[in-house]
């Protein structure tokens, strides 16, 4: 049964071109970052730049489109970047983009190479279904400060996603929880691939189809399910 999946009418007002599409993964085999992981990041980092093709990443159409949603809910876009955005740049810094693990890895490279927003949740810490809200700001967010976990809670009005739980990610796709994140021994993951108009649906299902096959690629015993395009 795929995992439920609700964006609400508030955020339906505020973006209406937005949609998104759902990966689900069962049998992974994760691990610390390697050479495989670290040459999809390379692959990607080079991919982007041929996109980019001298631009800075804020000027892509489609990161763009996401600092105007960040601004229509009140958050600054120059400050809490997407993480699509977030991602680029550090892909085009010297350092380069981070090592994590290697499903992290993975979906990162994709969301640099399609530059479009993409995030990994470990399914058995999701609590019931996935909800795409506008904040009351009351609720919990658990997140990490000085090596220990600390609980937020969002603004009133700030686009969260979240489970029965609390806040998953905060401000759209900006910052994940520890909670729900991907870890090492995470063995079912909810992958969502998050796109805003200009961005066709033919590229965000193309985006999820080589996510897919890479999932497929690094844990060959995986069962991969791509979901349906879903539009706000």
């Amino acid at each position: 049964m795929p995992t439920p999946l609700y964006v609400s009418d508030e955020v339906r007002a505020l973006a209406p071109d937005f949609a998104h599409l759902a990966v689900e993964a069962h049998g992974l085999t994760n691990g610390p970052s390697d050479g495989s992981s670290a040459a999809l990041l390379d692959e990607a980092a080079r991919r982007l730049v041929r996109r980019l093709d001298g631009r800075a990443p804020q000027d892509d159409p489609h990161l763009a489109a996401w600092r105007a949603a960040y601004t229509a809910f009140g958050a600054k876009p120059s400050r809490t970047r997407n993480s699509a955005e977030a991602l680029a740049r550090r892909a085009l810094a010297d350092g380069g983009l981070p090592r994590i693990n290697r499903l992290v890895d993975l979906y990162n490279a994709i969301s640099v190479a399609h530059l479009v927003p993409v995030g990994g949740e470990d399914l058995d810490r999701i609590q019931g279904g996935m909800r795409l809200v506008r904040a009351a700001g009351d609720e919990p967010f658990a997140t990490a400060a000085g090596g220990a976990e600390v609980i937020e809670h969002p603004d009133a009005g700030e686009v969260v996603w979240c489970d029965d739980e609390g806040v998953t990610c905060r401000r759209w796709n900006w910052r994940q929880g520890v909670r729900t994140r991907l870890t090492e021994d995470s063995v079912s993951a909810l992958f969502l691939l998050e796109r805003m108009a200009p961005m066709s649906l033919d590229d965000l299902a193309a985006a999820g189809e080589e996510l897919a096959e890479a999932l497929q690629k690094a844990c060959p015993g995986a069962r991969v399910e791509i979901g349906g395009i879903r539009t706000a």
